[in-house]
């Protein structure tokens, strides 16, 4: 069968490439009206979408009215009064007999040639077919009544009898709210950055963006006493353990984080892992650390990972790579507990891909609040749909943001956070790398 769809701004524009196309014996399988283009479904233009064939066998209106009086018979009430529910049952037979209708009329222009009389079934048929279609128009015409009304709304302040909100800071704040930064996070930087600047200054695009831009900033807590590998006050080499729910690039970060100490600082590194119950988990890290040339340990219980930190005390970084734990699973978060206080790390940083929803962060974060990660590392940036989840996740997550990774290139794509590059990826929607 070859079926092709067609898109106009009318049914005759369609027809007529169908006709050039497929030639005066195609027919119209299906058909319907759409939107395209526009903003927030405004300025949007209507076009038709006409689905065809050259080679489909339409049955004929005889046995198509067979069927619909079969359909009809079965789903018949025994009352005259019709419920409701039998009603609806109805349409899909009414809804069929229209389509056998509206496609005979349609093949019929196709071929030039004058279309089948209506019938009194086909003209009941169209009826209730109207009557839905007309249910749908006062819907869609809601929904636009609604949405500007929200548009109204947001350039108001619904508390108080201020002004409306500048066009520049109004451009700023609708660019918040697209990139899913929370409502209230997003009330709050178009509120502060109203009252901060002048009115000459809510007039300028360059100033209110840089307002906006250093709200944002604000907002994300990042790591400011950055400890360098080497020694710690209480002798041990500076101790960092990832820890995180499953499939968030724990393993990958820590090849990053091992390959930049070793290579782009020159240090010396030494790496853990007490992943056993991912497949070929291990495995994957030895081959890192074979590359980079570094020693591996693998440790299953407590007093395993506490024996292998002592042995590889020489180092002036270990890096201890832990077990992908669901945030719902209480007894494995219990397992990580007890793993980490054997290695007793100096940062614990929990690990969150960027292409999470802010629902799964969060829960995460507090699910993993137990085994008190004081850094947080955002992967994936390059996956990521919104960047406006990161700003309210990392407002929100007591822990300080101390990488991000925006591919999976060792040791390339890692670097430190930066406040102002997420807000401008919020703000700019500019490429992660």
């Amino acid at each position: 069968m070859n079926l092709k769809t067609y898109r106009a701004g009318s049914i005759a524009e369609a027809v007529g490439q169908i006709k050039k196309d497929l030639g005066p014996d195609a027919v119209i399988l299906h058909t319907r009206t759409t939107k395209q283009g526009g903003w927030f479904g405004f300025g949007a233009r209507p076009i038709v979408e006409v689905t065809a064939s050259s080679s489909v066998n339409v049955p004929g209106r005889r046995g198509a009215k067979k069927k619909l009086v079969a359909e009809r018979a079965d789903s018949a009430p025994s009352s005259n009064k019709m419920s409701g529910v039998a009603a609806a049952d109805r349409a899909p037979a009414a809804i069929d007999v229209l389509e056998l209708r509206s496609s005979s009329v349609r093949n019929a222009v196709l071929r030039d040639e004058p279309a089948p009389e209506a019938t009194s079934s086909d003209a009941e048929a169209v009826a209730v077919a109207n009557r839905d279609m007309s249910i749908g128009e006062d819907l869609r015409g809601d929904l636009v009544a609604i949405k500007q009304l929200v548009g109204r709304v947001l350039q108001t302040t619904s508390a108080s009898a201020q002004p409306v909100m500048p066009q520049a800071l109004f451009d700023r704040y609708l660019r918040l709210i697209e990139s899913e930064v929370a409502r209230e996070i997003a009330d709050d930087v178009a509120g502060a950055v109203r009252d901060e600047l002048t009115t000459e200054e809510l007039a300028c695009e360059d100033v209110v963006h840089q307002a906006v831009l250093r709200r944002l900033e604000s907002l994300i807590k990042v790591e400011e006493d950055v400890r360098m590998p080497g020694r710690m006050h209480d002798g041990r080499p500076l101790t960092i353990a990832l820890v995180g729910p499953t499939g968030v690039g724990k393993t990958t970060t820590i090849a990053k984080l091992a390959a930049t100490y070793k290579l782009r600082h020159g240090k010396s590194v030494g790496l853990l892992t007490c992943d056993t119950y991912r497949i070929a988990a291990v495995e994957q890290l030895r081959t890192y650390a074979n590359i980079i040339g570094l020693p591996l340990s693998v440790a299953l219980t407590p007093g395993e990972l506490k024996n292998a930190c002592e042995a590889l005390s020489g180092v002036d970084v270990l890096l201890i790579d832990t077990a992908g734990r669901s945030q719902h699973d209480s007894g494995r978060l219990d397992e990580l507990g007890a793993l980490l206080e054997a290695a007793r790390p100096h940062e614990t940083h929990l690990v969150l891909s960027s292409a999470s929803s802010q629902a799964v962060m969060l829960r995460s974060a507090e699910r993993f609040a137990s085994v008190k990660p004081n850094r947080v590392i955002f992967t994936k940036l390059d996956e990521a749909v919104n960047f406006g989840v990161l700003v309210n996740a990392a407002s929100r997550i007591d822990a300080e943001l101390s990488f991000v990774t925006t591919g999976q290139e060792v040791p390339d794509h890692i670097e430190r956070g930066r406040p102002d590059r997420l807000a401008r990826l919020v703000l700019d929607g500019a490429g992660v790398r």
